[in-house]
């Protein structure tokens, strides 16, 4: 049941990292998906790094570096697809 809780969670960061990045990010959904799970391990293991990633309560730290890391991977993520794709960003 962790591997459902996994994409629920990653789909939820992804899609709050796309919305907090400007611009419009032209990746499908499965793909945010998997960038946001990849965010989250990132963001899991921070916390575990600096200790915070189990304390009484609801771990809101944790949830932020876990927002964190989806942010930064959907917006390199984004770049990297889109390159790929041979959609470039133009910089004007």
């Amino acid at each position: 049941m962790s591997w459902l809780w996994a994409i629920i969670v990653g789909l939820v960061l992804g899609l709050i990292a796309k919305a907090i990045i400007p611009g419009k990010q032209d990746i499908p959904l499965w793909l945010t998906t998997v960038f946001g799970i990849i965010g989250s391990i990132l963001g899991n293991a921070v916390a575990a790094w600096i200790g915070v990633e189990d304390t009484k309560g609801i771990d809101w730290i944790r949830h932020v570096l876990q927002l964190i890391g989806a942010v930064a991977v959907v917006g390199v993520g984004d770049v990297v697809w889109q390159s790929i794709r041979g959609h470039g960003k133009q910089r004007t």
